[in-house]
């Protein structure tokens, strides 16, 4: 029996994911769970192993209304780093569908709220935040082949 770090990357399998109701039921779970704590609890800041979780503030780009989503990010100096994975699915999350019709948003972490812009990162930069994010215990390299791409954002103080 082979150990899956043994196999060479290209035999290596996609580790397995919830089913795709169980994902979208534990995102809606949480976001209620923050709610009903009055924010006290269901955010977390990031550690050196380990991503941190923030409330991200969009306006909707058709109805123009804000909506909330909790997402894992990290700190890289004054700014925020999340990956727009939508839990693995094909589809670009609604979140950063919004982004790019509206950078400006705001996000809530456990240290308050602060007004961002966002952008995606590109090149060299964007290779520095996916081996971040690697580091910090996500199989990213197991997962990204579910999507055609996964853009890295970058929320700016603004």
């Amino acid at each position: 029996m082979t150990d899956q770090h043994d196999e060479a990357p290209s035999e290596r399998r996609e580790p397995r994911l919830p089913p795709r109701w169980f994902v979208r039921t534990a995102w809606v779970v949480h976001r209620g769970y923050f709610r009903v704590t009055g924010g006290r609890r269901g955010l977390w800041r990031p550690r050196s192993d380990k991503w941190g979780t923030m409330l991200l503030r969009t306006t909707g780009r058709r109805s123009g209304r804000e909506h909330d989503v909790i997402v894992a990010y990290y700190e890289d100096g004054p700014d925020l780093v999340t990956l727009a994975m939508n839990g693995w699915a094909p589809a670009e999350p609604a979140w950063w569908l919004n982004l790019q019709a509206q950078p400006d948003a705001v996000v809530v972490t456990p240290d308050g709220p602060r007004a961002v812009r966002a952008r995606e990162a590109q090149g060299a930069e964007r290779e520095r935040h996916w081996a971040a994010f690697r580091r910090l215990g996500t199989d990213l390299d197991g997962f990204a082949p579910r999507r055609p791409h996964t853009a890295v954002v970058v929320l700016e103080p603004r």
